[in-house]
């Protein structure tokens, strides 16, 4: 497989089974140097397992991808020396202080004597952690222990960083604080490689590919995926009985989908003035339900989410 200096990650053809389950079927995509790339799918979907294999720590079964210049498939283990990973769990020991934490991934990464000590400021600055290096790590508030755990990740200056929904369990002034740091890695050249839960931050990524069961469904940017798939109007519908009125829309022929979010209905339809008028018809008329507002809106990243993943569920029912 040959290199191009454009990218950071080359996939192609990847495929990962497991006996007869086939867990990751034949993904290709690019990651291009110092972008976002978000990689988003459902619990299953086959996102952890590829990330396992684009990090040299899973065999593929076919296919190969190219990672900081180095094949996953021949050599994993210099696929390590180019990566930084983040998990889910922040990847730090909870009983270790902070400067022991610091030190330990140091080592690891091969980091000794006047480098370490360079990174290891450079850390405590970005976690806020200046003058604060003893303090157990277990006692730290999840948003400083969240920026930790990325500041170690990249403590050995990798080119490319694999943050596996890093944003769990965190508050929100938090999440946004630490997608600042990620920015700030982008913008010094570092590719960043992330899955997340929340398609609100998918909004910050470069471009976004999208799995189901194992298959790449969609890629593209924010705008692009927004435009090229949902080519019908969305409305917002909020009513007194938003259970309700989800249950009898769903099953109108001339609605194309439908999704509930919070206290609201989202409503695809290929026409606008039309679908308002079958909407209050349908749920005043035949079923009594009040209507607070009909609306149309802009399209969210949530609503092609679930209309490309409700598309490939019938195209492979």
């Amino acid at each position: 497989m040959q290199t191009n200096d454009k990218y950071s990650i080359q996939v192609n053809n990847l495929t990962k089974k497991f006996g007869s389950f086939t867990a990751v079927n034949g993904i290709s995509f690019n990651v291009k140097q110092g972008e976002i790339f978000g990689f988003l799918g459902a619990n299953g979907a086959g996102k952890s397992t590829a990330i396992k294999m684009l990090c040299g720590i899973l065999e593929p079964t076919s296919g190969d991808a190219m990672v900081g210049g180095f094949s996953v498939m021949n050599q994993p283990d210099k696929v390590k020396t180019q990566i930084g990973y983040m998990s889910q769990k922040f990847s730090l020991y909870n009983d270790l202080t902070v400067e022991e934490n610091i030190n330990f991934f140091g080592g690891v990464y091969g980091l000794y004597n006047n480098k370490l000590a360079e990174r290891k400021k450079w850390v405590l600055k970005v976690a806020y952690l200046e003058g604060k290096e003893k303090l157990l790590t277990a006692s730290l508030p999840g948003g400083i222990k969240q920026r930790l755990a990325l500041a170690i990740a990249v403590i050995h200056e990798p080119k490319i960083v694999f943050l596996d929904e890093p944003t769990g369990g965190v508050d929100p002034i938090s999440r946004r604080n630490f997608w600042d740091l990620i920015n700030e890695l982008s913008q010094s050249g570092v590719t960043v490689f992330v899955t997340t839960h929340y398609l609100d931050e998918a909004e910050f990524c470069n471009t976004i590919t999208l799995i189901n069961a194992g298959n790449i469904i969609a890629s593209g940017s924010s705008k692009e995926l927004k435009t090229k798939y949902l080519t019908n109007t969305i409305l917002e519908v909020e009513s007194d009985r938003v259970v309700d009125a989800l249950d009898i829309l769903s099953k109108e022929k001339w609605v194309d989908e439908t999704s509930i979010f919070g206290n609201y209905i989202h409503v695809s339809v290929k026409n606008e003035n039309e679908g308002r008028k079958m909407i209050k018809q349908v749920l005043t008329e035949n079923n009594s339900i009040d209507l607070s507002r009909i609306d149309k809106i802009v399209p969210t990243l949530e609503d092609v989410f679930i209309y490309l993943l409700d598309k490939d569920t019938k195209q492979n029912a």
